[in-house]
C-alpha cells in the first residue's frame, strides 16, 4: 500500500465517522440530519425525512 493510498484510507474513513457524529447529534436534537452527510453514510435523504420519531 502506498502513501497516498493509506491517507486516502484513513480521510475516507475520518469523513464518515464525522458523518455519524453529525447524523446522531443531529438525530439526539431532533434536527434533519445534513443530507450530504446522510449519503456519505449510505442513507437516502428522502426516505429518512419519512421517519416518524417521537
Amino acid at each position: 500500500m502506498n502513501k497516498n493510498s493509506a491517507s486516502s484510507k484513513i480521510s475516507r474513513m475520518l469523513n464518515v465517522f464525522g458523518s455519524a457524529v453529525a447524523v446522531a447529534s443531529a438525530t439526539r436534537t431532533g434536527h434533519q440530519p445534513i443530507a450530504s452527510d446522510l449519503r456519505t453514510l449510505g442513507i437516502d435523504p428522502v426516505q429518512f425525512s419519512s421517519i416518524h420519531r417521537n
